[in-house]
């Protein structure tokens, strides 16, 4: 082979190989905060569910881990037969599965899933 292509060839494997390596590289995830009145989909740990409060006409509230944003607290209203968000299969739900939220951002840390058809709380596993 000629020297100036064996050092073309070695110059190709490397870039290959040092952009390889960048690829894999990891950073610090950001904290993005949930903007209240805003739009949100987001997914996560379920770690807790709590339907109590439904029994006395409150929100049911679905607490998922979010990478990004910590606990946040997913609502489904006790009048769930005025939203225009499709079913949630509560029985479905379950601590230690991982879940997506759609819907609107309300107080610090909570989303409400209702007002809209596309929004919903799914299981993702």
């Amino acid at each position: 082979m000629y020297p100036s292509f064996r050092r073309s060839l070695r110059c190709a494997a490397l870039s290959i190989f040092v952009a390889a390596i960048a690829g894999c590289a990891t950073t610090a995830s950001s904290t993005k905060p949930l903007t209240a009145g805003g739009e949100a989909s987001i997914e996560g740990k379920i770690t807790a569910i709590d339907t109590t409060p439904w029994a006395f006409d409150g929100n049911a509230v679905i607490q998922l881990e979010i990478d990004d944003n910590g606990l946040v607290s997913v609502q489904l209203p006790a009048r769930w037969n005025l939203c225009k968000a499709p079913a949630i299969d509560v029985e479905a739900l379950a601590v230690g599965r991982r879940a997506r939220a759609v819907g609107s951002v309300g107080g610090a840390g909570e989303i409400v899933v209702c007002e809209r058809v596309e929004h919903r709380l799914q299981v993702l596993d």
